[in-house]
């Protein structure tokens, strides 16, 4: 082997000199004081034009159109992020009209002929009927999305299944004490059998078969939508309420989008302040639940009798929800206990209503996290705290006004995030979500094509789920 060649110095007679710098008998021929200080002079004025020339184009130039800088910014990046392409599936009619129809025609409506007629009932899980509707606008109308519908399968990035999954769920004729009060001679439905009609037809499909499922998105909102047929569609991206009824392997925040309630009354329009709002606390709902829920019995108990705490069992009518209404619009601090999963709409309700949402859930999730900091705008309280007698009420009374207002502050500026009716709330925060899910889908397409086929014991890294440390950060 060679041995390495060593470097060898210029001789000494040699100099280097830059193309940027003066020929060596100019240097030779200026006094030597001279040359430095002008050349430090020179160094000193090219850097000040060069940092002038970056800050006038690139800091202080005036955006176009006489815009101010920040919606310039806002608009810039609306602009240059890609909108992800959505094909949204014309699915059958029973899986989508055909639910509505045979929701009222279980409740004593009539059949109707003309879909535009068919209203969908408003409840807390209407979000798959305002995503449906999104994407059924002209495009003109939708501008600042997230996602894209185009009518070409093969342009498309995410495949949406407008499945009413959650309506389906409740369509069959409501009972009272195991009696049908629907009449008799109505058509039964089956939601299992819909469901299992929606995955026949799927596996049908050249796109579903494609990728496994892991490009479509299904929305499942009530914990139980989908219960049977879930295993089938877990790869794709689910669109839920919480974990409460799913399985580690089934859903996780890593590859699924929390969804707000629709809430059920009506938004607060006043200004922030505690003039009118009396009591220190409320909460109206069903004092009995099952699992997690049954802290309800105990809050009850201990608070019931708390002179300034309003609460009361009440099952969903219109006369309930006046009086939540109410409640929510005179009160600081909004109680949201778990009910049989972790979360409910009540806690959507509080937050249109900018009372305090006061947070007894220990495994809840919340819809968008990235955007909302939850303890600018809640109180969170773990379960055995809360049930320690008097700890709660005061806890709540130790809260200062003026610390209600930041609270109350904070409620104004995000609860666009929870009106689905807004064009710029809840609908389209959703769609955003779902965009960002899109580079998870690519990566786990590619890395199942590549790997090897085998069964698991415990769940691969595409199925994490979280809430898994046991850390408490309550208080």
């Amino acid at each position: 082997m060679n041995p390495r060649p060593k470097l060898r110095s210029p001789p000494p007679s040699s100099v280097v000199i830059s193309p940027a710098s003066p020929p060596k008998s100019l240097i030779n021929k200026m006094p030597r004081k001279f040359t430095r200080s002008t050349l430090t002079l020179a160094t000193t004025l090219f850097s000040i034009l060069a940092l002038y020339a970056f800050f006038n184009t690139f800091i202080f130039s005036d955006p176009p159109n006489n815009v101010s800088s920040v919606s310039f910014s806002r608009n810039y990046n609306t602009q240059n992020l890609k909108s992800v392409k959505v094909y949204m599936y014309d699915l059958p009619r029973k899986f989508t009209y055909g639910v509505i129809e045979s929701y009222a025609l279980a409740r004593g409506g009539e059949k109707q002929s003309d879909d535009s007629l068919l209203k969908y009932p408003g409840n807390q899980h209407s979000a798959e009927w305002y995503l449906f509707s999104d994407l059924n606008r002209p495009s003109l109308e939708r501008v600042g999305s997230a996602v894209t519908r185009v009518m070409n399968p093969e342009e498309a990035d995410l495949f949406y299944v407008p499945f009413f999954s959650s309506l389906s769920l409740v369509a069959n004729p409501i009972r009272s004490n195991n009696a049908v009060v629907a009449p008799v001679e109505r058509p039964a439905y089956s939601d299992e059998e819909t469901q299992e009609s929606l995955i026949e037809w799927l596996e049908q499909q050249e796109y579903w078969k494609r990728n496994n499922g892991w490009d479509h998105v299904f929305i499942c909102q009530d914990p139980n939508a989908l219960y049977k047929v879930v295993d089938k569609v877990k790869n794709g991206v689910l669109l839920i309420s919480d974990f409460g009824r799913l399985a580690r392997n089934q859903a996780s925040l890593v590859k699924d989008v929390i969804l707000p309630y629709s809430h059920r009354i009506n938004t607060y329009t006043g200004d922030i302040g505690v003039e009118n709002r009396n009591s220190l606390l409320f909460f109206m709902g069903n004092r009995y639940r099952k699992e997690g829920g049954k802290i309800r019995d105990l809050l009850f108990q201990l608070l019931e009798k708390e002179e300034d705490v309003i609460i009361k069992h009440g099952a969903q009518s219109r006369e309930s929800r006046r009086e939540a209404r109410k409640g929510m619009h005179t009160s600081k601090f909004c109680l949201h206990p778990a009910g049989d999963t972790p979360s409910a709409c009540r806690l959507f309700d509080a937050i249109v209503s900018l009372c305090v949402p006061v947070i007894i859930s220990d495994h809840i999730e919340l819809p968008f996290e990235d955007v909302v900091d939850y303890r600018k705008i809640a109180i969170f309280v773990d379960s055995n705290t809360a049930v320690k007698p008097g700890f709660l009420v005061k806890k709540l009374r130790k809260v200062s006004m003026e610390r209600v207002l930041e609270y109350q502050r904070e409620l104004k500026k995000v609860k666009h995030y929870y009106e689905y009716e807004d064009p710029n709330g809840t609908v389209k925060e959703i769609w955003r979500q779902v965009s960002l899910k899109l580079p998870l889908v690519r990566l786990m397409i590619n890395r199942e094509k590549r790997l090897v086929k085998r069964e698991f014991t415990e769940p691969d890294c595409s199925c994490l789920c979280s809430n898994q440390t046991g850390i408490l950060t309550t208080l």
